[in-house]
C-alpha cells in the first residue's frame, strides 16, 4: 500500500512535562475528570433506560454487528463486557473477531472480499492512512464525533484524521515506557532502588543475573515489542528532532542515529546470561509469556518491558498483585531524558449505517471507557471519564499523567509507518529486529536489512 507524507508534528509529540521521569517515578512507587457540558447526561434510549447514561443510543433490536481487533486471551474478555453493556442498552447483537498481529492483511482480506466487519482497531496511523486513502473506512457521523469532541483533546483527535476529514476514535491508549519488574527477586538481590539511568539499567540486570534470577524477559517471538525497544532507546538518545525524521523516513536506518541505538541495544542483547533463555529463549517467548515468566514459576525472571497494558496478563494470568508483587519503573535515560512513547488503537466504521456509527458513540463515551478501565489493563486518553473507574493505583498514576500532558506526546514509530515495514509480522521491522536480537553483533547489516525495508514501504528511499 502506498504511504503518505506524514509531516504535521501534532502526530508525534513527547511527554517531556507531565510524565518525566521523576513525576512518574513518583506517581508509580507511591502505591480529575475534565469538566463536562451539561448535555453530557443524556438518558440512553436503548433497552434498560439508564437515566445515568453519558451518551444517547438508537434502538437496533435485531441487528448483528461484527467487530474486529487484534486482543486475544484477557484483552478481548475485558474489551468484551464493553460490548455487552452495548448490547444491553441497544438490542443488537455484536460478535468479535480476533485479527491476529496481520491486523491490516486480515481486514484487507475480508474488505476485497467484500465482507468487512462493522467497525474495526486499527493499532497503527499509517494502517489508517492508508485505508482512508482506499476509501475503505467511513468518516465519523455527528453522534460519534460529538463523542470525541467532548472527551479527547486535539492531539488524539488529530491521530484519528487524515486529509481534514475525522475517520477514527482512539478509545484505547498506550504508555509503552515502562519496566515492570518483581519486587521479590529485587529484594532478594538486595537492590533498594529502581535505575533510571540505562547504565544503571544494565548494572542492575547484571546483579540480579548473578543473584540468580533472569534479569530480563524478552517476548522476541513478537517483533511489534522489539521496536518498542528500538523506539524508546532512539527517542532518549537520538532525540525527538530525529525521532521525527526517522518516523517520516526524512533520515535513513543508515544514520549514525540508528547505528547509535543499535549499538546501545546490543550492551543488553549480546548478553545472553542477561534474557530470559537467553537470545533463542526470548526469540520463542510471544509477549504474553514474556510477562507471565516475570511473574510466576519456579524461577521467575525479574524484570519485563511493556506498556501499561502488561497489567491484563499479570492480572489474568499470575497470582502477583500490582503494587506489590508487580511494580513499575519508567523506561531508563540512555541520554539526557527518560523517553516515553505512547500507542493506542482507533476505532472505526468499515461500513455504512446506524449500527457501525452507534458502535463508535459508545466507544467514544466516558461509559464505554469506565467499564472498560474497571477491568484492568487498559489505559483511556479521555479528558473526561471519572479516573476512580481504574481498578489499581498504578494504572490510575499512569492514566492521569497521560491526561495532564495534553497533547504533549509522541506516538509510537513503527505505528507510523506503513503497515508493510512498520505493522506485519514476519517481515520489515519486525522481522528485521528479530534477526537483531539473533545476532546483535552485526549491526550494520542490521541497518542496511531496515533501509532497504524502508525504502520499499515508504517509496521514498
Amino acid at each position: 500500500m502506498r504511504s503518505t507524507p506524514r509531516t504535521r508534528t501534532l502526530r508525534t509529540r513527547t511527554l517531556t512535562a507531565a510524565l518525566s521521569a521523576t513525576a512518574l517515578t513518583l506517581a508509580l512507587t507511591s502505591c480529575g475528570s475534565g469538566d463536562e457540558s451539561p448535555d453530557t447526561a443524556d438518558t440512553s434510549t436503548g433497552t434498560g433506560g439508564d437515566t445515568s447514561s453519558s451518551v444517547q443510543l438508537p434502538k437496533l433490536d435485531g441487528q448483528t454487528l461484527e467487530v474486529a481487533a487484534v486482543w486475544t486471551g484477557p484483552e478481548q474478555d475485558n474489551f468484551t463486557k464493553v460490548l455487552a453493556e452495548f448490547e444491553k442498552r441497544t438490542g443488537a447483537k455484536v460478535n468479535f473477531v480476533p485479527t491476529g498481529n496481520n491486523t491490516s492483511t486480515f481486514l484487507g482480506t475480508k474488505i476485497e472480499g467484500g465482507k468487512p466487519p462493522d467497525v474495526a482497531f486499527l493499532p497503527q496511523v499509517g494502517v489508517l492512512h492508508q485505508f482512508a486513502e482506499k476509501g475503505w473506512i467511513k468518516p465519523l457521523g455527528a453522534d460519534a464525533q460529538a463523542q470525541l469532541d467532548k472527551n479527547f483533546s486535539a492531539g488524539w483527535k488529530d491521530l484519528g484524521a487524515f486529509e481534514g476529514k475525522q475517520y477514527g476514535i482512539y478509545v484505547k491508549a498506550a504508555n509503552k515506557s515502562l519496566i515492570w519488574y518483581n519486587t521479590a527477586a529485587f529484594e532478594a538481590a538486595g537492590i533498594t532502588e529502581t535505575p533510571a539511568t540505562w547504565k544503571d539499567f544494565i548494572s542492575t540486570a547484571q546483579t540480579l543475573s548473578d543473584a540468580g534470577s533472569p534479569a530480563v524477559s524478552i517476548g522476541g517471538a513478537d517483533g511489534w515489542t522489539l521496536t518498542d525497544w528500538f523506539e524508546n532507546v532512539y527517542l532518549s538518545q537520538a532525540g525527538p528532532e530525529k525521532y521525527d525524521q526517522l518516523a517520516q523516513h526524512e533520515i535513513k536506518w543508515t544514520d549514525p542515529s540508528v547505528k547509535d541505538a543499535l549499538t546501545t541495544l546490543a550492551e543488553l542483547w549480546g548478553k545472553d546470561d542477561l534474557i530470559a533463555g537467553g537470545r533463542s529463549g526470548a526469540l520463542a517467548t510471544e509477549f504474553p509469556k514474556s510477562v507471565t515468566q516475570t511473574f510466576s514459576g519456579d524461577t521467575p525472571a525479574a524484570m519485563v518491558f511493556e506498556g501499561d497494558f502488561v497489567a491484563v496478563s499479570i492480572n489474568a494470568d499470575t497470582k502477583a498483585k500490582i503494587g506489590t508483587d508487580a511494580k513499575v519503573f519508567p523506561f531508563p535515560a540512555v541520554g539526557d531524558q527518560a523517553p516515553v512513547v505512547s500507542g493506542g488503537d482507533v476505532a472505526v466504521a468499515l461500513k455504512d449505517g446506524a449500527g457501525a456509527q452507534a458502535l463508535l458513540t459508545f466507544l467514544g463515551s466516558t461509559d464505554a471507557a469506565e467499564i472498560w478501565a474497571a477491568q484492568g489493563g487498559f489505559l483511556s486518553p479521555s479528558k473526561a471519564m471519572d479516573q476512580a473507574s481504574y481498578k489499581d493505583d498504578v494504572t490510575r498514576d499512569i492514566a492521569k499523567a497521560l491526561i495532564a500532558a495534553g497533547d504533549d506526546f509522541r506516538f509510537d514509530m513503527s505505528d507510523q509507518a506503513p503497515a508493510a515495514f512498520g505493522g506485519t509480522q514476519g517481515v520489515g521491522e519486525w522481522k528485521d529486529l528479530q534477526d537483531f536480537l539473533k545476532n546483535p553483533t552485526d549491526i550494520a547489516g542490521a541497518q542496511r536489512k531496515l533501509e532497504a525495508d524502508a525504502a520499499k514501504a515508504y517509496k521514498n528511499g
